[in-house]
This record gives structure tokens, sequence and C-alpha cells, in this order.
């Protein structure tokens, strides 16, 4: 498969003759490629500095149209054990989701096969256990929180005081220990879903403007392995009664249960799962034509191939799209060179190829979605996976994805457990949520080939954007009302030690551009839990008002300088890209 930097697309000879030409005349006009360094030895000072990149991108048909929700949301069932669940109705957690809107919300991950549901109010016996001294006034406040939030019409908010916030972390800081060693010893214990905390997390969901996908417990087994269904019926009738819009799938990673639960489901009983899971949602009219996704199988390796394989063979018009899962590493060993590996940024390409060569065999054309993505897996590391270096591989995924076809990307997680997180346990944005937000308000779902070229000492085709330079593009947003119809989004990784230069060409040739640079911001570099953008700190100004993204205005025909160790969007503004009109 070509590399997405350099994907050809028709009328690429004229455009090569026309970067010839371009070359020409620059080495010819500038002495800049002439100059010798002082000395006479004949070596050009700041060579790397000087590459220049000649970059276009094909205006006339997209490669790809993805889902409006491309970038998409989970939480991890955690958050009932540890008590976040019941501060969903925060103002400004709900504002942090909405500023991500349109998008999927996956309540689910490893836990979801633990997931006990019961018809019930309020219990304050499965919150979990918490330190004596206050978990009695803690348990009241939750109390009066619920019944003043009852009181609400419509969609229900609420301003929790900074002293309950402060016993919560306090109880989540000790709970998380226990999530933690579980996560080590794989070990789970269960959690139980009320109605109550359903009602928390739909109404979460619709106030942020996210579509719910809730899924299912499938450890539930009768004598002779199939699923026992009775717990799943009884949640779709308490939800289709309250009229809950939602998506179901069953079960998570179902290739490792095995090591979870000691015993095995293999593909011909997984199919069948889902298929008397499909039964029960024709059965509950409410959820009669209700999206089901699934099976959630683990990273694309030898196992969850073949069972992959086997339930799209038996069941693979029984679900809407295939769901699986990627991380990139393993959470406890890592150090930050590692999120500038080109070669661990290029295993995402594998996976997918992999993944869509199967689904392709058995149901050609069917969606295929990332259900679940981090940087790193065992809920990752503090002060890398939560910083400003995890985002080259997070937008690169966001990038890789679009451009083979992913329809749907759902990051873990976007708030609560673990270092994977968009947002921290005081409320505020990390590094990856910045990138999301800005991703989510310039880049549309239309996807664009690139064409690039660049000037080297021994020249190596593609070389520099395939290493270290990724450049992806897409149709401007069409929910941004500062950019007309026709606009193109262009985003750029550098992981060069250097700066690089990159010169508009073709049909993007003396066009006006709007620059968004993301750098870190202060002194700890790549460790940075804050971001800049065009050199100014991305903060929120109150619970409910973000900051304004301004851009830079680069002049027509000005050439892009990328700093080393950055990420630029540029909105090509009224290019009339005729893929970009509709």
């Amino acid at each position: 498969m070509p590399n997405p930097a350099t994907c050809p697309f028709p009328g690429s000879r004229l455009w090569l003759v026309s970067v010839a030409l371009m070359v020409l005349s620059m080495i010819s006009s500038s002495s800049t490629y002439q100059r010798l360094a002082p000395g006479g030895g004949g070596k050009r000072t700041g060579f790397m500095e000087r590459t220049l990149i000649l970059l276009d991108v094909n205006t006339r048909s997209p490669v790809q149209v993805l889902n409006d929700n491309f970038l998409s949301l989970q939480l991890d069932p955690s958050i009932i054990k540890d008590g976040w669940l019941d501060f969903l109705s925060s103002k400004r957690l709900v504002t942090l989701a909405r500023g991500l809107s349109p998008a999927y919300l996956r309540f689910g991950g490893k836990r979801t096969d633990f997931l006990q549901f019961h018809n019930l109010k309020n219990l304050a016996k499965f919150r979990g256990p918490g330190p004596d001294y206050y978990l009695k006034n803690y348990e009241d406040d939750i109390v009066r929180s619920d019944i003043a939030l009852d009181k609400q019409r419509g969609c229900k908010l609420a301003n929790h005081p900074d002293m309950m916030l402060e016993l919560q972390r306090e109880k989540a800081a000790q709970m998380q220990l226990v999530l933690l060693k579980e996560q080590l010893s794989n070990l789970y214990s269960n959690i139980t879903i009320t109605a109550r905390s359903l009602d928390k997390l739909y109404n979460f969901a619709e106030c942020a403007g996210l579509h719910l996908v809730l899924g299912l417990n499938a450890q539930q087994r009768n004598p002779d392995s199939s699923w026992n269904s009775s717990s799943a019926l009884s949640l779709l009738k308490y939800s289709a009664g309250k009229k809950f819009n939602i998506s179901w799938e069953l079960g998570n990673e179902p290739n490792g249960y095995r090591s979870m639960m000691g015993q095995t489901v293999n593909s011909t009983q997984l199919a069948q799962d889902y298929t008397l899971l499909r039964t029960l949602l024709q059965s509950v009219r409410y959820y009669s034509r209700a999206h089901l996704l699934g099976p959630n199988a683990g990273r694309p390796r030898k196992n969850a191939i073949l069972l992959l394989d086997g339930f799209m063979k038996n069941a693979g018009s029984v679900v809407d799209a295939v769901t699986w899962q990627h991380y990139y590493m393993d959470g406890r060993v890592t150090k930050v060179e590692d999120f500038l590996k080109t070669r661990l940024l290029d295993t995402l390409t594998e996976q997918i190829t992999k993944v869509l060569k199967v689904v392709n065999s058995h149901a050609p054309g069917k969606k295929v979605w990332l259900g679940g993505v981090g940087p790193a897996w065992a809920g990752g590391t503090n002060n890398l996976s939560d910083t400003y270096a995890a985002g080259f591989l997070w937008l690169n995924t966001l990038g890789m994805a679009a451009m083979q076809g992913v329809d749907v990307v759902l990051r873990h997680s976007f708030f609560d457990y673990g270092y994977t997180h968009l947002v921290d346990q005081h409320f505020n944005p990390l590094p990856d949520y910045w990138l999301s937000l800005v991703f989510k308000r310039l880049v549309g779902p239309r996807v664009l080939a690139v064409r690039v070229a660049g000037l080297q000492r021994k020249p190596r085709p593609g070389r520099v954007i395939r290493d270290k330079l990724r450049i992806y593009a897409h149709c401007t947003s069409f929910h941004n009302r500062n950019y007309v119809r026709g606009s193109i989004t262009i985003y750029i990784i550098n992981l060069h030690r250097s700066r690089k230069k990159i010169k508009l060409a073709g049909t993007l040739r003396n066009m006006t551009v709007h620059q968004y640079l993301v750098q870190p911001y202060g002194t700890d570099g790549l460790h940075a839990r804050s971001v800049q953008l065009n050199g100014e700190r991305l903060l929120m100004v109150d619970n409910e008002t973000f900051p304004e993204l301004k851009p830079r205005t680069l002049r027509a025909g000005r050439t892009i300088a990328m700093p080393p160790m950055t990420i630029g969007f540029y909105v090509i503004k009224n290019i009339n890209a005729y893929a970009c009109r509709k």
C-alpha cells in the first residue's frame, strides 16, 4: 500500500513537470543552495534546515469519505467503581465533551465483561470502599446532588463544591491502586451499574451532544457456554422505557477471555451470541433498528485474526460496523523517545491492513471502527502518555486511519482512569485534548491525496516524508463557519530535530494560508502538560468558554516553516476545491 503522504493521483505527470520547473527556478535564483561552507570544503552549512519540501493536494475527488463522528471518545466502566460517574454532570466536563461533538461515546473497556445491571435507583453499598472519616459526608453530598439534579428539566448540570471534588479525588486515588492491581494481575471484580448510574451516563452524553455506545457483559454464560442474555434484556427494557438513544456492543476483546475469565469463546459461539443480541434488539420495539457493533477484537495478532475471520464468516451481516482495538506500547516501560519512533508509528498501518483484509474478504464495504485506541496500554504512564509527546502518536493515528478508510476512531479515554485520558481529574484539558479540539474544528471527513517532493543531497524519493515528516490533507470541516466550502486543511507532524520548510505547489500555489501551530508550553518540552497555539497558551476562559483559536495568516506564496518536534494545521482558504464543495 502506498505511503499516506505520497499517494499518487490523476494528473501526477503534469504535476511532476511543474514541480521540476519550480525546483530548477528555485535552485538557479537562490544562492542558498549554492553557497559553500567557509574553508572551501564543499560542505553546505545547515543543509537539513534548507531541505525544501514541495507539497500539492488532489482537489478533484476525495480518496475516502469518513463518518462525521470520525474522532470519537471512550469512557472506561471503572468510572463507576472509583466514583467519578457521579461527577459527569459537572458543567466544565460537559462543556469539554461538547467541544468534541459530534462524536460517539463508547462506554466500554476490559471491565465491560464484569458489569452487572441492577434496576435500582441508588445503592450506596455499590459505590465501592472509601476512607471512613469522610465517606458518610461524601455519600450525603452525592445524594443531595442527585436530588438537585432530579429537580432540573432537560439537560442536568451541576456545580460541585471544591471540597466535594477534593474528597472525590482522595477516594479515586485509593481506588486507582485497586484498579491498577486488577489490571496488572488480569483479575477483575464485578462492577454494578444501577439505573441511577445509567441515567447519569446518558445525561452526560445527551448534554454533550454525544451518541452513547453501551457495551453489554458477555461473561454471563449458561452451562452449555451460550450467552445468558437475561441481564442484558432487563437493561434493554429499562433503557427503552426511558427512550435512551443507544447503540450496542457485546463484550470486549473476546480473544483474551481465557486469561481473564478462564474460559474460551470461539468464533462460532461469538457469532451465535451476536445473532441472539440482534434478535433481542428486534424484540424490543424501540431498539429494533439500533446499531450493533462488534466483535471488539484485540490487536490483530494470530488468535485475534482467527477469531475475527470466523466471526465475519458466521455473523458479518449481523453487525453494522466491525470493531477492533490497538495500543502502541506497554504502558509500564515507555520513555519519551518511544513516542518519536517512526517504526512504532507505522505499526498501525500494518494492523489496519490485516483487519481490512479479513473484513473485505467476507463483507466488502463493511464499515470498520478502531474501537479503542491509546498511546499505551496498562493505563498509560504518568508524565509520558499524558504529555505533549503523546500527541505525535495520537495525530498520526487519526491521519493513518483516515487515509486507509477507518470510519471511526474511539479515543481511550476522555476522562478518569489511568494516564491516557484527554482531561485530568482537575477537569483541565491535556495536550491531546487540545489537539483533538483543533482537529474537530478544522478537519472534515473527506480525505484528500497528498503529493510531495523533496530536495536532498542524495535523492531518496519520499524518505523525508515517510520517516520524519508526516503530511495529511482533508476538506476543511463544514461545521467551521470561518471557512467557506471548498477550503482544505493540511496537518503536518514534524519529528525532525531541525526546522523543515514546505512550499505549496500546483493547485495550492499562491494561496493565503491560515496557520495553527501547536507547540509545548513552558520549559518541560516534550514532557509539557500544557500547549500553545501560535505562541499563546491554551486555557479555558471559564467552565463554559473555550479560548479563541486564533490563526496566523501566512501571505500567499510564503514558505511554511515547521519548527522541530511540532504539529501544525494549515487551512488553504478560498481554494474552491471541487472535492470539498458538495
